[in-house]
């Protein structure tokens, strides 16, 4: 059988290496307009930063190497620019000296992958202007950093790859802004959640500008100013990252299926429309899990999993590829945030009943060094207590708790299946009662109405009815009634048994106890600051 593959990277290396340990009769071919077959596209801004510190630990594999280590023929610097389904041939152009040739197949996987978008904007062409796709994109940038001096940045878009962009520039001591035309950065967070992600950058230095659209990049042959339809700021160094497009024209051209959001629509086992091609990678569209409709996941994570389906598929092992969660993680500087499954927002907009709520917590034992605080949002339908989602951020052990809920939700876990969970346990790694199932301890009472949690949106919207009561150890809330949670015993001076009270403390755990309390005597309308001032620092300043 004659196989091709267009496109390397994650997925069509994956396809065609998994093709060859199925069958070594098969000959495999991974045709590639690039030099390089396989390359750490995640892991780009960490060589502009010098995290990373040889642009050769960015190669994964050689084509020489590649093709020694699976038997899969390799042509690299040739472009397919068209399908003949009917006669499976592919036509390709040598992009060095233009030559054309043809080949044949049984089986073809497009493995395109997706290109930057380069947005129409005057001065878009200036010097001084760079992406983040490829090994030779991050070499320059950091050939620029170390050449040229460079002292102000703009990052344009605040998604992950723009964030750890703008992380690794300041670690390099240059000014950086990131601009980004959304509400929030960065994307696949509930409000509050990347509001706090956003305030900590800011706090360690990088700009954040939401809300604001670019209009124009100012210099003569070199750039030096950006505009935005709000002001102008100073850069001599600008990286686009408005995101990516899936490179699908030349599956179109052939009249293969394409979504709405233009990847190449397939099935569970990542076949087209025609049963002879697949697709997989940037290029592909995939399931999503929780609203079982076609989605895009461009993340090397999915492609080797799509690349692996497609080749068992192809070898007569029926394979399917289930879907994508949405699984993400990203590192903002002193902090990580995470997120799986849907936003509370989207939740809503799904008819879903929803309940969540955010708990700061210890990652580990408060009293082992190096414990860190973490936050965990948790979303579940009120009905059913089946998890929807959730996101975690903060300085401690923020992959592990995610992983854990992305499985959890994959097996379609309720809020109290994570109380029971069988977690490893020792100081080092952990708290006796899991971060986890202390989560779940909180959104069931909440669930089961035991206790009334609010947003700090909630209490902005009614500050004035509400009495705030300070229950930290110490006062700590200015203008705030201060309580000494150990000494409510009955009545409390200066409060009356039907104001409504807002309970506030760092963490929620104070509010919590002395909630309880005030319920046991007679208080009717209370609620507890969700998240604390761990989450709220504005409500210290209130």
């Amino acid at each position: 059988m004659n196989i091709l593959v267009i496109g390397g990277v994650a997925a069509g290396t994956k396809a065609a290496a998994k093709l060859k340990r199925e069958n070594r009769d098969y000959n495999v071919t991974i045709i590639t307009n690039s030099k390089d077959i396989s390359y750490a596209g995640c892991g780009l801004p960490y060589y502009v930063g010098g995290v990373i510190e040889n642009k050769e630990s960015l190669i994964v594999n050689t084509p020489e190497a590649f093709e020694k280590l699976t038997q899969v023929k390799v042509i690299t610097n040739t472009e397919a620019i068209k399908i003949n389904r009917e006669l499976k041939t592919v036509l390709v152009v040598n992009t060095i000296t233009n030559e054309e040739k043809e080949y044949s197949y049984d089986k073809l996987v497009i493995a395109t992958g997706a290109e930057p978008i380069k947005p129409r904007l005057e001065g878009i062409d200036l010097k001084g202007i760079y992406y983040v796709r490829t090994p030779e994109d991050a070499i320059s940038i950091r050939e620029a950093i170390k050449n040229e001096e460079k002292k102000r940045a703009v990052v344009v878009g605040g998604g992950f790859i723009g964030l750890e962009i703008a992380e690794n520039l300041l670690e390099n001591n240059i000014r950086t802004t990131v601009i980004d035309a959304g509400e929030s950065i960065p994307p696949g967070f509930d409000k509050e959640v990347s509001l706090y992600l956003q305030d900590n950058l800011i706090d360690k230095g990088i700009m954040v500008l939401t809300n604001e659209k670019v209009t124009s990049i100012i210099g003569e042959e070199k750039v030096s100013k950006i505009k935005t339809d709000k002001r102008s700021i100073k850069a001599d160094l600008v990286i686009m990252s408005v995101g990516i497009r899936p490179n699908t024209n030349i599956a179109k051209e052939c009249g293969i299926k394409l979504e709405s959001n233009n990847t190449i629509s397939v099935d569970y086992n990542m076949r087209t429309n025609d049963e002879n091609i697949f697709a997989v990678g940037d290029c592909a569209s995939v399931k999503d899990i929780m609203t079982h409709k076609n989605t895009w996941s461009p993340m090397g994570s999915s492609a080797n999993k799509e690349g692996r389906c497609v080749a068992r598929t192809i070898a007569g092992k029926e394979s399917k590829f289930k879907g994508v969660l949405g699984t993400s993680i990203v590192k903002l500087l002193d902090i990580s945030a995470a997120r799986t499954g849907l936003t509370e927002k989207d939740a809503k907009e799904l008819g879903y009943n929803v309940e969540s709520v955010i708990v700061p917590l210890d990652d580990k034992a408060h009293y082992y060094p190096g414990a860190g605080l973490l936050f965990i949002k948790l979303i579940a339908d009120k009905d059913s207590e089946k998890i929807l989602g959730a996101q975690v951020f903060g300085k401690g052990s923020v992959d592990k708790q995610i992983d854990t809920l992305a499985t959890a939700i994959y097996f379609g876990g309720k809020v109290s299946d994570l109380q029971d969970l069988d977690l490893a346990y020792a100081p080092p790694f952990s708290t006796a009662i899991s971060p986890l199932g202390h989560v779940a301890n909180v959104l069931l009472n909440k669930i089961e109405e035991d206790v009334n949690i609010i947003k700090f949106e909630e209490f902005i919207e009614n500050k004035d009815s509400y009495k705030v009561v300070d229950v930290n150890k110490a006062p700590t809330i200015e203008d705030a009634l201060f309580v000494d949670l150990t000494k409510i015993e009955g009545k409390i001076e200066g409060l009356e048994y039907d104001d409504k009270i807002l309970l506030v403390c760092q963490r929620g755990k104070r509010a919590y106890l002395a909630y309880n309390r005030m319920k046991y005597y007679g208080y009717k309308d209370i609620s507890i600051l969700e998240g604390g001032l761990s989450l709220n620092k504005e409500m210290g300043e209130i």
